[in-house]
């Protein structure tokens, strides 16, 4: 089976190309049409309902349902494990072809509904056009790379040769795992964590976030649609402290595929931990979680360049990426005038519905993510100097970009997580001193070095320590195959993501020895 190269899917110019506009308005008006619809578990390909139910919102408008969902409880998750382990019995042994094509038919149903994708990302999620437009693309990236990278796997793996043996080495799946993606990306990260699984030969138990659970079921309905066997997927909606709890702790479950906070992932790596009776391996976690990531403006930096790379990554959806910058660290110098240059941009910045294009930042995703972000806000004032932000009007979950100036590289808005659009700036005396700040986190996620020094870009090389550092460009935006993503510390277990190396965390490699002179 031979596929052309792998490309990264293009975006859409909203802005320049009234087509794609118009195609996107249109999508926008045909899924709110389908708000508040009721969606059901899939266990085995039986749609199962329950009485106790979850309700998502749309987040810029948050008295509107968006999905319906029945409610999983323990029984049902058991169930659904029973019913991943028993698919694996036959998926482990199809051949990697099928499951090859099954992600390139994936791939090819997002492609043709695209905008639909993107217009439930919008309402459910408060994703702006091109953020929803960049999600999409990255996920038909994970099923198109994804696909042939299991072909790589599959194909002859080089061995040194024994003379009077014939020596092979194959990677074999683990068996049956448990994907909890976040709300954040809940179409791309869900896509590459269920793709990595399926394409390796292995079954899932897929536990969307409460807070996204229409876009997985769209995407599951997909996968269906192309041609994925009953029990290879099974889609539980259900509450993570309880049922979710005993999905990770199962002794049929052999490893969990986890995005999402540092707390919660120390939580499944220590439920994973445990063995249970009848558990017969080792579990495996895959965790990417946060991160505390800065961007370093050293004096001699294009201050303008700088001013437009920590924006995007410190306000692009609202600050809930992993990846998105939460502290800038600019040396005195330049301190002033890059902090000038950078309010005076924000003053361009529209805050607002995240279905209206003309609005940059949308809604944070609910109620308890906007109430943690402004006590964060109220904690910076008495750390730092706030310069610009705080909440926005309007009905939804809004927040202006907020800075925060002055900081001392310990304060908790320095050091803690908000994962919002707030931006702690740090003054540094020199490079050197940059980037100890820079690295004085438990996290180790993202980074960027805004420099003409070339010396100084060698030293952040060595020296920076996190799992994806950009030169001089925003520290968001990860390509599927040329920025593999993931991170050190309490980022998670550097899992690469979209790298050469990721689906090997999916397998078992196994290798065969045969004495040919007898």
């Amino acid at each position: 089976m031979q596929l052309a190269e792998f490309r990264n899917e293009p975006l859409s110019d909203f802005k320049g190309n009234p087509a794609y506009h118009r195609r996107m308005e249109y999508a926008l008006d045909e899924v709110r049409n389908e708000l508040g619809r009721e969606y059901y578990l899939v266990i085995s390909g039986e749609r199962v309902s329950t009485a106790d139910k979850i309700r998502s919102y749309n987040p810029s408008h948050p008295d509107q349902i968006v999905g319906i969902f029945s409610k999983a409880d323990a029984s049902l998750a058991d169930r659904a494990v029973l019913a991943a382990a028993d698919a694996f019995k036959s998926w482990s042994r199809t051949p990697v072809e099928k499951r090859v094509e099954l992600l390139l038919r994936t791939a090819t149903v997002l492609r043709e509904r695209k905008y639909d994708f993107e217009a439930r990302l919008v309402y459910e999620v408060g994703k702006t056009w091109p953020e929803a437009d960049a999600e999409v693309a990255e996920a038909i990236d994970f099923a198109e790379f994804y696909a042939r990278e299991m072909l790589r796997l599959a194909g002859s793996q080089p061995l040194p040769p024994v003379p009077g043996e014939k020596n092979y080495l194959c990677y074999l799946p683990l068996g049956m795992g448990i994907v909890i993606p976040p709300w954040n990306f809940p179409l791309a990260i869900l896509a590459g964590l269920t793709l990595a699984s399926i394409v390796t030969g292995n079954t899932v138990v897929l536990k969307p976030s409460s807070d996204a659970p229409s876009i997985a079921c769209k995407f599951f309905e997909a996968m269906e649609e192309v041609g994925l066997p009953p029990g290879v997927v099974n889609f539980l909606a259900c509450p993570g402290r309880t049922v979710g709890d005993g999905l990770v702790s199962h002794p049929g479950t052999r490893f969990v595929a986890f995005t999402g906070s540092k707390e919660v992932g120390l939580h499944i790596n220590k439920q994973a931990a445990r063995t249970s009776p009848g558990q017969i391996g080792i579990k495996r976690v895959i965790a990417e979680m946060g991160g505390k990531n800065a961007i370093i403006v050293d004096s001699d930096a294009n201050l303008d360049e700088a001013v437009e790379g920590v924006m995007a990554s410190a306000f692009g959806y609202q600050g809930q990426k992993c990846s998105a910058c939460s502290r800038v660290i600019v040396a005195t110098p330049v301190y002033g005038i890059f902090l000038e240059k950078l309010l005076q941009r924000l003053e361009q910045i529209t805050v607002g519905p995240a279905e209206r294009p003309e609005n940059y930042m949308g809604p944070v995703i609910n109620a308890q993510a906007k109430k943690s972000i402004l006590e964060y806000i109220e904690v910076g004032k008495k750390e730092g100097r706030l310069v610009t932000g705080g909440a926005a009007p309007g009905e939804g979950y809004f927040i202006r970009p907020t800075v925060i100036v002055d900081v001392p590289p310990t304060a908790r808005i320095a050091q803690e997580e908000i994962f919002g659009p707030v931006l702690a700036a740090i003054v540094a005396e020199n490079y050197e001193q940059a980037l100890a700040i820079a690295n004085n986190t438990e996290y180790g996620l993202t980074g960027a070095v805004y420099t003409r020094d070339r010396r100084k870009l060698e030293k952040a090389a060595e020296e920076f320590f996190v799992g994806n550092l950009y030169f001089n460009r925003k520290c968001t935006g990860a390509l599927v195959g040329s920025h593999p993503f993931g991170g050190f510390n309490m980022s998670g277990t550097d899992s690469k993501a979209g790298g050469h190396d990721y689906l090997l965390l999916f397998t078992q490699a196994k290798a065969v020895s045969e004495n040919i002179l007898i």
